[in-house]
């Protein structure tokens, strides 16, 4: 049986912390922020927590499984 691989696009936006929550980046601030407000674009900076019920799915997509 081949091993199951980690899936690639998961990887590239979120990051595990070391207790095993799940870190993202806000969306939206790519490109076109001067249709947001200076508040929404100031609460869309750094990263936040994913929700616990997400965190299962996440982590089991970026952990390589053998």
């Amino acid at each position: 049986m081949p091993k199951q691989k980690t899936h690639k696009g998961i990887k590239k936006r979120f990051k595990l912390t070391a207790n095993g929550k799940v870190k993202h980046r806000h969306s939206g601030t790519s490109h076109l922020a001067f249709r947001l407000t200076k508040k929404q674009r100031r609460h869309l900076r750094g990263t936040t927590v994913v929700s616990k019920s997400e965190t299962a799915k996440i982590a089991l997509s970026l952990a390589p499984r053998e």
